[in-house]
């Protein structure tokens, strides 16, 4: 699955879906896909993430609370 960054719109191949649908989890890992050449593993961190089309991603992957919301 792809995300991109928001501040510069380069897409992230994310490596472990499970954290990324985790509420309580704040960082994903991930990889960039920029360039020719496979980038190393990184961590991202999710309130910097968006879908590709730049719509944000679901309160429910980010925020424990949102039902009390």
């Amino acid at each position: 699955m792809f995300v991109a960054d928001r501040s510069n719109g380069h897409l992230i191949e994310v490596l472990d879906t499970a954290t990324l649908f985790d509420p309580h989890a704040h960082h994903i890992e991930g990889r960039l896909h920029y360039g020719e050449e496979v980038q190393d593993t990184e961590l991202f961190d999710k309130s910097g993430l968006v879908f590709p089309s730049g719509e944000s991603l679901p309160a429910c992957w980010t925020d424990p609370d949102y039902r009390r919301r």
